[in-house]
């Protein structure tokens, strides 16, 4: 072992009480890192998987009806340059199967759904909803959102005569499972479906709204046969949904909306969180900055005599330096080490005990590898870089007057 080591060592077991405190000032801001990163990451996670639960990350729908104007050259009328808007119609996405193939060969796309939506009446006896018909492609669009784990009667079964309501809309109605529904649209096209599973998102719009039908029916219904209003897009990075939603715009000539864009508050909200996590993060890691190095300018002056000795016996400037900035090192790694735990300990200890009322924690804790190395690795930079200014002066001091005024 090198002798700066072994120099390193024996001081820091010499000022155990000093070593004592900057190891508990390294272990209590290590522990808060890790407690607050694996709290914010679970709540983010959690709020994150709740608002994608019911939506695609991407949604491709054909470009808006535009009205445009017709100026005559020879004409003395005057044209005014207020256009009215165009009244949207349910058109469908032009060859949506060669797109559809065209996205699924994407490595960033992991799943790629159909859908036909559009509005509707249900009708139960003298009970009548609005409605908003949802024709799928149950295999592909089960990929996207996982329907079957929000079912709370039936099963999330869709055929030629089967479908599934929200929790709000089968009370509305007073349908259940079994129970037959007349679906009819505003130009008198209708259909009966059975229902065949009662599902509850969270949402109790959704809920409200929401019926599961066949892609074939919906397009029957909707008189949009052999065509598809909007292609729904699940991707591998979900913070890179805006990103893609350009590309994949401008590749295929339709309207892509992110879920990023859809949610705009949510993300003005997660990286809120973010900001205020990282700005309490670096003052706790000031703070142990400012511990580590205040002892150790307390330890070059106890030790002012062992140092100049060394100097006189020819240890050069370097070499002290290293001593020093090893101190720091060492205590920064050490410190981090057990600062992992006791984090880790709390998150644990805090998802125990914070319950909802159905005993389910509140949200999710996560705990991964690359956050106690990220811990691990900024404490023991920190505490390198707070024994610098200790290092240079002792690496500074005179031998001559070091043992003659110690």
């Amino acid at each position: 072992m090198r002798i700066e080591w072994l120099l390193a060592l024996r001081f820091l077991r010499e000022g155990r009480a000093q070593t004592f405190f900057m190891l508990g000032g390294v272990v209590m801001g290590v522990g808060v890192i890790v407690f607050l990163t694996s709290l914010i990451t679970g709540l983010q996670r959690s709020i994150i998987e709740k608002t994608l639960g019911t939506q695609a990350h991407l949604v491709m729908r054909p470009p808006d009806d535009e009205a445009r104007r017709i100026i005559k050259p020879d004409s003395s009328l005057a044209v005014s340059a207020n256009i009215e808007r165009r009244g949207q119609r349910l058109r469908s996405i032009l060859q949506w199967q060669q797109t559809m193939r065209e996205l699924e060969a994407r490595p960033e796309v992991t799943a790629v759904s159909p859908l036909v939506s559009g509005p509707s009446f249900a009708v139960r006896g003298t009970a009548t909803k609005s409605v908003a018909l949802m024709g799928i492609d149950q295999e592909r669009y089960t990929r996207i959102v996982p329907m079957s784990s929000y079912m709370k009667e039936g099963e999330f079964r869709i055929s030629a005569s089967n479908a599934a309501i929200g929790t709000d809309l089968a009370r509305d109605l007073g349908a259940s499972i079994g129970d037959k529904i007349r679906l009819q649209t505003a130009d008198g096209r209708n259909e009966t479906i059975t229902v065949a599973g009662i599902f509850d998102v969270g949402v109790r719009d959704l809920n409200r709204r929401w019926v599961f039908i066949t892609l074939r029916s919906a397009q029957n219904l909707l008189d949009l046969v052999g065509g598809v209003s909007s292609i729904d897009v699940t991707v591998r990075d979900l913070f890179k949904a805006e990103l893609i939603s350009e590309r994949l715009a401008a590749q295929t000539g339709l309207t892509a909306e992110s879920w990023m864009k859809t949610n705009a508050q949510l993300m003005v909200g997660l990286r809120s969180q973010n900001a205020s996590s990282y700005l309490i993060q670096f003052f706790v890691i000031l703070s142990v900055a400012f511990g580590i190095a205040s002892v150790l300018i307390v330890s070059v002056i106890q030790k002012s005599r062992e140092v100049g000795i060394l100097r006189a016996m020819g240890c050069s400037r370097r070499r002290i330096l290293r001593i020093f900035l090893l101190q720091g090192g060492m205590v920064g790694l050490v410190g981090s080490l057990f600062g992992c735990g006791v984090g880790a300990l709390l998150v644990t200890f805090f998802a125990k005990t914070a319950l909802n009322p159905d005993g389910t924690p509140i949200f999710p804790v996560v705990l991964e590898l690359r956050m106690f190395l990220v811990a691990a690795g900024v404490a023991t930079v920190t505490g390198i870089f707070s024994a610098a200014a200790p290092a240079v002066r002792a690496a500074r001091l005179d031998p001559v007057a070091a043992i003659r005024n110690v």
